[in-house]
């Protein structure tokens, strides 16, 4: 649990970090311009995608493990399953869908 909650105070450290450290003037800016939308977006995707084979992994292995334990209720467990690998996939999917409207 501490690892868990140290990782995410760094990575909450270096969301708060992050915007000072890439300021830049517009008067000062030389050189060709970095399209940091992209880039985040990119970045955006790739923890989504991460999010969702994580969740549908232990999901599905929940969903197995319930099914060995009780056979008798392997229908409504799988129903439930197909369910939550929905909503799981749907995260992926906003994440795209709000990427493909903002990078133009």
């Amino acid at each position: 649990m501490r690892k868990v909650v140290l990782a995410l105070l760094v990575v909450m450290a270096f969301c708060l970090i992050a915007p000072v450290a890439f300021a830049q003037a517009g008067d000062q800016a030389t050189g060709q311009a970095t399209n940091w939308v992209a880039i985040t977006s990119g970045f955006a995707m790739a923890i989504a995608s991460g999010a969702c084979g994580i969740a549908q992994g232990r999901a599905s292995a929940a969903a197995s493990e319930g099914m060995a334990r009780n056979p008798g209720a392997a229908g409504v467990i799988q129903n439930m399953l197909i369910l939550a690998l929905v909503l799981i996939e749907s995260m992926a999917l906003y994440t795209f869908a709000i990427i493909f409207i903002k990078v133009r």
